[in-house]
């Protein structure tokens, strides 16, 4: 089938759903994913003049690769299926746009030459990609995981033996999965002295997206892992508290409520975005984007968020508390009448943030 995304027309497979089968994949779900990614590409360019070639090393049906061609970068689409490497081809000409396709496994590609902008994409984990990404990119390191129930600690045996952290199934599982994310690539990038900055992240729907831009250098791979730590987690009372370091000294018992605790990482602690680059960003999306007003939201909501390391459910909290959640913008008044910064996340719409305890969010916001 056709289908219409920006300025580009490109034959894809029809889908059954999510699922992989002898097709090349193609998701049609990823549109705002593939929006922001071109609204970011256009931001990057601003931000770095120099950055010229874009690599889409998980190409498929290439899409993303032709809308970054369409943009006005120097494209490069790999791939191993062959299929996938004539309907790359099929497209950019459908286009009338060059670019260069290659029948290649991105891991040999990618420890052969370098590129500005790496884009992986895959089905799953982008882990098997991160060591060769990490070495042959220059600038900036895009990556999608979809494999959101091992990252959130759902599949708990698979997250850990794909990114060597503990994850925890909590009610902030989506973020749990962005910092879990976030540290395998932090510490995958920094074996080979390289600082990997999330300027940019979003956790949506069925997969998290982060835009990496990478620093060499020994000191400012070091001062990236200084911002790995750990969460410690009670299900009894929702009460958090992180710790940084590499070696975790959890608290036996909740200080709170005396309950036990759950310990989730080593994961990244630190701001998941850049607000300056969320809002060129965002200054970037336009008409011609199919998801144009989801990613304006998405992005104001980004830039707006605080850089706190979890986020709270509002109605979780108040069903705990036997009493009615009021709406969201008179809670967060209360909030900051009280003292606490507060913001919503763009996690979900009872969502928010702050630096308060839980007992200290309950007593701001008592009647």
């Amino acid at each position: 089938m056709r289908v219409d995304e920006g300025n580009v027309e490109c034959t894809v497979p029809e889908q059954d759903g999510d699922s992989i089968g002898d097709d090349v994949f193609f998701n049609p779900v990823q549109e705002l994913n593939r929006d922001v990614t071109v609204a970011a590409l256009r931001a990057y360019r601003e931000r770095e003049s120099r950055a010229a070639s874009y690599l889409d090393a998980t190409a498929a049906s290439g899409i993303r690769g032709v809308r970054a061609a369409a943009d006005g970068w120097e494209v490069t689409c790999a791939d191993i299926d062959e299929d996938a490497v004539a309907l790359c081809e099929e497209n950019l000409a459908r286009n009338d746009l060059d670019g260069t396709v290659l029948h290649r496994d991105a891991n040999p590609l990618l420890h052969e030459d370098y590129f500005d902008v790496v884009d992986i994409d895959p089905f799953g984990t982008p882990i098997p990609f991160v060591d060769a990404a990490c070495q042959g990119t220059r600038n900036l390191l895009c990556i999608t995981a979809t494999d959101t129930a091992p990252l959130c600690g759902a599949h708990f045996h698979s997250g850990v033996r794909s990114y060597s952290a503990i994850p925890r199934n909590t009610e902030y599982h989506a973020e749990m999965g962005v910092r879990i994310l976030l540290s395998a690539l932090v510490r995958t990038a920094a074996r080979y002295d390289i600082a990997a900055v999330p300027i940019l992240t979003h956790a949506t729907k069925h997969y998290v997206r982060t835009y990496l831009e990478l620093d060499r250098g020994a000191t400012v791979a070091n001062e990236a892992m200084d911002q790995l730590g750990y969460i410690h987690h009670c299900e009894h009372c929702l009460q958090r508290e992180t710790e940084t370091g590499l070696i975790a000294n959890p608290p036996e018992r909740c200080p709170d409520c005396d309950h036990g605790i759950q310990t989730a990482g080593p994961v990244w602690l630190g701001p998941t975005h850049e607000d300056a680059f969320v809002a060129a960003v965002r200054d970037a999306v336009t008409a011609e984007m199919g998801t144009a007003e989801k990613a304006v939201d998405l992005l104001e909501t980004l830039e707006a968020e605080l850089p706190v390391p979890t986020h709270y459910d509002q109605h979780r909290l108040c069903k705990r508390w036997g009493r009615s959640a009021p709406a969201m913008d008179e809670f967060l008044d209360q909030l900051r009448a009280a003292g606490y910064e507060a913001s919503r996340t763009h996690y979900g719409g009872t969502t928010f943030k702050t630096p308060a305890s839980v007992p200290e969010v309950r007593a701001a916001t008592a009647d």
